[in-house]
């Protein structure tokens, strides 16, 4: 959301951004969603765990095919690959780009806690339902998705942002080389600063940009 003013009525690699309310929110959910690809390597993570087998088997391709946890997955390469692979998919069939944006909202609410949290049948019939009518109202609204290869390797640069002030930091230079920036200068994942500085400054980032991008006032109705 925070680069939506500079992106309104730019061009980029063949690209023309002419974003109204719809595609900000598309263009927003989408990156949430994306945000969480990288982690596909990974057993226990979000992503690997919202669509049950069939995530499950790609965790273990993805953690094989990118040399193990937080290597290949996070780096300037993959954001590239998943950009483009998308970007393609797009140029394919304007269908199966309405599924793959369905697939990324319920990845990115069930990373915000709206998912099926110990198997619960009821919490993912819950994602579902919200999932496909945002995703339905999207389409209703005819938001143009010619963007989403970007929004998608975005959210994957904003995962390796979040990352790189970790502990572990992350090997962006992947496979030519495996330094991660960041390493051991940064916190503990779900230590005491994310959990107390670093995600409550989110959300009020988020609330600050959302009151800052979008005319409230106007959306209401007249009384």
């Amino acid at each position: 959301m925070a680069v939506v003013p500079f992106l309104d009525g730019q061009e980029f690699l063949g690209v023309r951004f002419d974003l109204g309310p719809g595609e900000i929110v598309a263009g927003s959910l989408v990156c949430a969603g994306a945000a969480l690809i990288p982690d596909l390597d990974a057993k226990s993570s979000t992503i690997t765990n919202t669509y049950g087998f069939v995530t499950r088997w790609l965790s273990a391709l993805f953690n094989w095919m990118f040399d193990g946890h937080r290597n290949g997955t996070h780096s300037l390469l993959f954001a590239a690959l998943i950009g483009g692979l998308t970007q393609a998919l797009a140029m394919w069939s304007p269908m199966a780009v309405q599924i793959f944006v369905f697939l990324l909202l319920g990845i990115g609410f069930n990373g915000l806690g709206l998912g099926s949290d110990k198997n619960s049948v009821a919490a993912s019939v819950i994602n579902a339902m919200a999932t496909g009518a945002v995703t339905l109202a999207l389409f209703t609204a005819g938001v143009d998705y010619s963007w989403i290869g970007l929004a998608v390797a975005f959210g994957c640069l904003l995962h390796f942002g979040g990352d790189m002030a970790t502990e572990l930091g992350v090997p962006l230079m992947w496979p030519i080389s495996k330094y991660r920036v960041g390493q051991n200068i940064g916190f503990t994942t779900d230590g005491k600063v994310e959990r107390n500085l670093v995600t409550p400054a989110m959300a009020i980032s988020v609330v600050l940009l959302s009151l800052y991008l979008f005319p409230w006032p106007e959306l209401l109705p007249e009384v």
